[in-house]
């Protein structure tokens, strides 16, 4: 399925790049976006717009300890850890969670650094 977006036909999925990177562009308020940078955030709000995923950046926000494993997040959460890792490496691809093994877990933390920067693209008075 299709969506016409200036007079172009656009996939109603977007296309698969690399994003681990975090977001670098002028802000939306700076002007009109290039077509690039446009794909570029709509992609990492694409990763955000699941309710799970939010849920999960919630409860890496607020660990104690920083970080968690998919097994802690899948007990919270109510869905299996099969799920959890699905919705965790979809974060990750996005570049807004870091992954680290600690013998046999693997332990997941929010990368600060992206969640910012995609958030003075969207509101550059956010993070002054």
């Amino acid at each position: 399925m299709s969506i016409l977006w200036q007079n172009r036909t656009v996939p109603k999925t977007l296309p698969t790049v690399d994003i681990s990177a975090p977001v670098c562009c002028a802000p939306v308020a700076a002007g009109p976006m290039s077509d690039d940078d446009a794909l570029q955030v709509a992609l990492r709000l694409k990763a955000l717009a699941d309710p799970a995923r939010v849920k999960i950046m919630s409860l890496l926000y607020s660990s104690a300890s920083g970080a968690q494993n998919s097994g802690e997040l899948a007990d919270v959460l109510g869905l299996s850890e099969s799920t959890v890792s699905h919705h965790l490496a979809q974060l990750r691809r996005a570049g807004f969670v870091e992954s680290d093994r600690r013998g046999m877990r693997v332990y997941h933390r929010v990368a600060s650094d992206a969640v910012g920067a995609l958030c003075a693209v969207l509101n550059p008075d956010c993070c002054a």
